[in-house]
């Protein structure tokens, strides 16, 4: 059974094939092998700059003035940054703060906040609950912008001086989304893997504005783990470097077209049923290509639409497809995300797959039909029968 449940962004490999030489590392045993860097930090100021020219080029992100930190991914600086805006609790409250999520959410949020078990903060659930909240207490709020599950671009729904915002960014690129503007967001997110597909690398990077969550958010990366590998952060730097000498067109072009024709296979195919349907997505104006763009999302947030079918997952579990239920993402398990990340490979043989379901489908349907044109001239017959 192959699973179309995981993250890796896999399709990206065929673009760094064409680049193994320029993309390669060779580090010799005895390079890189303290802590830090010879300026004493733990981050490489050079990598640094790399980020914040990308976002310049690419237009996704404003940097200028503001404050990086590097981290093992996303993931690490998740926590991290929960850490930081909770401790900075200017509500004067002595309970913990409430970190919230708009449903449907990335499951991560509510694992790791609950597995630290933190005096200073507390998962609490759908961000629905503290819209007419009279509550002064701290509120932390996880924006995911592109949605994941659903690609939606997402703006924070709770506002207030109590309540602060952590912008998960990590699939807002070229290839993943329209780029309407610059996030101006104060606290956003991004990572390796969503951007090159190097998820193994494990490197991603905060872009703050307030120099009091920075300084929180690096004492915690310090005690944590002493900062990012420098073996990751060299790497990075090598991709990063990669992707800016074509202005990102060759790596944007190709995953931009990749995933839109995947999205467009999707749609067709689930167009055809009455029993499956997906995430309304329209066109937008993207920035980066300057153009008007069609969606190109990273998850396809499948509905089974079947009274009966109250569980979408075991429904396409039952064709050998294997997504993340919708109670993963705390929605209804009516809804199922596959992944449309992974290999060419892995994405034929889901659209072989869901092909074979929805003809299937459609052959009980025509014999429901036929059925009923047969029926309903075999009951005149009877009828007049009766009458004589």
């Amino acid at each position: 059974m192959l699973l179309f449940l995981a993250v890796e962004t896999l399709f990206l490999g065929a673009i760094w094939m064409q680049h193994a030489a320029q993309s390669a590392l060779l580090v010799a045993g005895w390079h890189r092998m303290g802590y830090s860097f010879p300026d004493g930090s733990y981050i490489s100021a050079e990598l640094e700059g790399h980020i914040r020219e990308l976002h310049s080029t690419v237009g996704n992100a404003v940097t200028q003035g503001r404050y990086i930190v590097f981290g093992a991914g996303s993931t690490q600086l998740l926590n991290a940054a929960v850490h930081a805006l909770s401790s900075d609790n200017s509500s004067n409250s002595s309970s913990p703060a409430s970190v919230v999520a708009s449903v449907p959410y990335y499951r991560l949020y509510k694992t790791q906040t609950e597995f630290f078990r933190s005096l200073d903060y507390r998962f609490e659930g759908d961000t629905s609950s503290f819209l007419n909240s009279s509550e002064a207490g701290k509120v932390i709020e996880f924006v995911t912008s592109p949605n994941n599950p659903d690609g939606k671009l997402n703006t924070a729904v709770l506002h207030g001086p109590n309540a602060s915002a952590i912008y998960d960014r990590v699939y807002y690129w070229p290839h993943f989304t329209a780029i309407p503007n610059p996030a101006d967001d104060d606290l956003m997110l991004f990572s390796l893997s969503k951007l090159t597909g190097h998820a193994g690398s494990r490197f991603g990077w905060a872009v703050i504005k307030n120099e009091s969550v920075y300084q929180k958010m690096t004492e915690y990366m310090s005690s944590s783990s002493m900062g990012v590998s420098r073996d990751a952060q060299l790497r990075a730097l090598k991709l990063i470097n990669v992707v800016l000498e074509t202005r990102g067109k060759q790596i944007f072009e190709f995953g931009y077209h990749t995933m839109r024709n995947r999205w467009k296979s999707l749609s067709k195919i689930l167009s055809l049923s009455s029993r499956f349907s997906l995430q309304k997505l329209g066109p937008r104006y993207c920035t980066y290509f300057q153009k008007i763009r069609g969606p190109s999302p990273a998850y396809a947030w499948v509905k089974c639409e079947r009274e009966e079918d109250t569980d979408c997952y075991e429904v396409l579990q039952a064709a050998n497809i294997t997504g993340r239920s919708g109670s993963q993402f705390s929605a209804e398990d009516r809804y199922v995300r596959l992944s449309l990340i992974r290999s060419q490979d892995d994405f034929d043989i889901l659209i072989q797959r869901l092909t074979q379901l929805v003809s299937e489908e459609r052959q009980q349907q025509n014999h429901a039909n036929n059925f009923l044109k047969l029926k309903k001239p075999l009951m005149s017959t009877l009828r007049r029968g009766l009458v004589y």
